[in-house]
């Protein structure tokens, strides 16, 4: 395994045990804030494969309400 590749995946998992608290009733929202503005910053470089050549995160379809 890539050595980055345990930390991404914990990264992302935390961030997805976040995002289902962030759905209970009475979550606190500023710790929500905090951790997932951390989790963000922290998260590495996504491992090699993740991705497919030439993948760009930029590129991709048109949305609503917004000009090309």
């Amino acid at each position: 395994m890539c050595p980055d590749c345990e930390d991404f995946t914990r990264t992302v998992r935390m961030s997805g045990q976040l995002a289902l608290y962030g759905d209970t009733a009475g979550a606190d929202i500023d710790f929500i804030e905090i951790v997932g503005s951390s989790l963000a910053a922290s998260l590495p470089e996504p491992p090699p494969g993740t991705f497919p050549p030439g993948y760009d995160p930029n590129e991709g379809p048109e949305y609503p309400g917004e000009g090309r």
